[in-house]
């Protein structure tokens, strides 16, 4: 199963992607997010100081405005693309 990091605070996704079978980690700091297939991030530091610092290759899903299932769908056509 793919590695799928989430922020600490989308708890429900966590939930969401666990009961689905994801390898889910928490993503505390930016090296936690090495070797993910995919991050979903909450979106409210995303760039703050205008600078991006590409961590990981895997695709970055910001869960702004979605529910936990949205961001299961979108994790899905990432990782079978």
């Amino acid at each position: 199963m793919p590695k799928i990091g989430v922020e600490q605070s989308l708890s429900d996704v966590t939930a969401a992607l666990s009961q689905k079978g994801y390898d889910v980690v928490q993503l505390k700091n930016e090296s936690d997010a090495q070797g993910c297939d995919c991050c979903v991030i909450t979106g409210q530091d995303q760039n703050v100081m205008g600078i991006t610092n590409a961590v990981t290759s895997g695709s970055v899903i910001n869960a702004s405005g979605l529910s936990a299932e949205e961001v299961c769908q979108r994790i899905e056509s990432k990782v079978n693309q």
